[in-house]
């Protein structure tokens, strides 16, 4: 047998890595020589990869001359959470993409907004065409009004306040007081009938906990016709938000 061969590594990067590591431990900075002594790395090498992780944006200088992490290190955070995010969303989706034949969806309330997070699709089961902005069209979409239907009345009116009830076929709801009622009392199901893309219905379910703290929902798009059969397999879509609801509370 060969011998196995260990791994080329590049030790400036090491460092580098080290070094942050280094810069990150001091929240409210610390000075280059007392994290060269902590990284044990040369002072002059030090200072020459603060001043090349300041270029890219990994660290900054504070005006007393401690340092701490950059910008793009917390771009960088945000980015994995999301992969984490989806690493945990996508097989549920697909199970229910293929369980029932259709496309799913899982959208969110992040940032006062209702965004759509992940969607789960193929040749046989195509997305709906999001020619408008999913944004600002909650009003039109399942996802969005069985978001709404989870706010109280006044988060609902000052969200629609900012959201204009846009008309986008010839069912979307466009009246507010219509649409409002129509999202209380919440419903077991909610759904879009051709109201925002002709040719297509979706139905969503909540996915939410009693802390607040995730505010989202899960849905399907299929052909109009095919509804009451989902309507029908509404236990399924509870079983996955459940099961949605305890990965991102975990």
């Amino acid at each position: 047998m060969g011998e196995s061969r260990k791994p080329t590594l590049i030790a400036s990067v090491q460092r580098a890595l080290h070094l942050m590591e280094t810069v990150a431990s001091h929240p409210n900075g610390a000075p280059a020589k007392q994290l060269a002594r902590e990284a044990k790395l040369p002072l002059a090498t030090t200072y020459h990869l603060l001043r090349t992780l300041a270029h890219e944006g990994y660290a900054t200088r504070l005006p007393d001359g401690a340092w701490l992490l950059g910008e793009r290190v917390e771009m960088l955070h945000g980015q994995s959470r999301t992969q984490q995010l989806l690493a945990r969303l996508r097989p549920t989706l697909v199970e229910l993409r293929d369980d029932l034949g259709v496309a799913a969806y899982f959208g969110m309330h992040v940032d006062d907004e209702i965004r759509l997070i992940d969607i789960a699709d193929g040749p046989r089961t195509p997305r709906v065409d999001l020619r408008v902005g999913f944004e600002d069209a909650a009003h039109a979409t399942a996802i969005g009004k069985c978001v709404l239907s989870q706010f109280d009345e006044a988060h609902r009116r000052d969200y629609l306040s900012r959201h204009p009830l846009v008309d986008l076929t010839p069912h979307t709801i466009t009246e507010p007081g219509r649409l409002l009622r129509s999202l209380a009392p919440p419903a077991a199901l909610h759904f879009d009938r051709e109201e925002y893309a002709l040719g297509t219905g979706c139905a969503a379910v909540p996915v939410t906990n009693a802390a607040g703290s995730v505010v989202g929902a899960l849905a399907i798009s299929c052909r109009p016709a095919k509804l009451p059969r989902i309507e029908k397999s509404a236990h399924r879509l509870r079983a996955i938000a459940d099961r949605i609801q305890r990965a991102l509370t975990l």
